[in-house]
């Protein structure tokens, strides 16, 4: 039996999923499809897991497709292998619970999208970026025409996309798709303070919030106050809010704390 091409491991509530394909830079091909998938769709049914860590085996995250699967000799077949991703990846940028991308070395193409599918990019001073499709004739897939121009803006996103140029950490922290820049062996005790840290908010403020936020830029004003005031008014009514308050006026520990400990 192979070994599978995706490690999932769930400790303390904080799921993490683990690209294993370090011989072959963790390139997406179709059993790791199928396994993430699965995986997602396990997260979102599973209440006790309150966030995800998306990470890759040995010293990089993922370089995208594995190209050497990429045999569509039709439009018909094309779009149906990218239908088949947008399932779990929907799923994830959904996901009403925290999800850090912790990006070490090659984060190339679908690596790319998943890791802006998170809400933060925990990266190594190693990390490299880079949305490669038109170097071999194709667009950006897995959802970054949603997701990239969101997180670094239009202009910058074209840059990105037309010219397939890669970018370091530095640079993709200038741009706002990375939260912070970590030492390489630092790198996942870091995303898991911060998964841990997340992991205590109010899961109902939290994927309330989250879902505002994912439809902020395509509404207008009069529809996010609406959201606003439905989504307060539910968290309200939460324990974890009643058990806040107490804690404020008593001045003790908070329930929620940030920022996260340094690694």
């Amino acid at each position: 039996m192979s070994e599978k091409t995706l490690l999932v491991e769930q400790e303390a509530g904080v799921a993490t999923l683990t690209f294993n394909r370090p011989e072959a830079r963790n390139a997406l091909n179709g059993e790791m499809r199928v396994e993430l998938l699965e995986a997602v769709q396990r997260i979102r049914a599973d209440r006790s897991v309150r966030a995800v860590i998306l990470r890759g085996a040995g010293n990089d995250f993922c370089s995208g497709g594995d190209v050497r699967g990429m045999n569509v000799t039709s439009a018909e077949a094309g779009r149906d292998r990218i239908d088949d991703l947008h399932g779990w990846v929907s799923t994830l940028i959904d996901l009403d619970r925290p999800v850090i991308a912790a990006v070490d070395g090659v984060c190339y193409g679908a690596g790319f999208s998943f890791a802006l599918a998170a809400d933060f990019v925990i990266a190594s001073t190693r990390a490299r970026f880079c949305m490669p499709f038109m170097k071999v004739g194709l667009v950006p897939d897995c959802g970054a025409f949603y997701t990239l121009p969101r997180v670094v803006g239009l202009a910058r996103a074209k840059d990105l996309v037309f010219t397939a140029r890669e970018i370091r950490a530095a640079e993709a922290k200038e741009m706002g798709a990375v939260l912070e820049v970590t030492e390489p062996e630092k790198l996942h005790a870091r995303a898991a303070q911060v998964a841990a840290s997340l992991a205590v908010a109010s899961p109902i403020a939290f994927g309330l919030a989250k879902r505002a936020l994912n439809q902020s830029l395509g509404s207008d004003l009069r529809a996010m106050l609406e959201i606003e005031s439905a989504a307060q008014g539910i968290a309200f009514t939460t324990e974890f809010h009643r058990e806040a308050v107490k804690r404020f006026r008593e001045k003790a520990d908070p329930l929620f704390k940030w920022p996260a400990a340094e690694a």
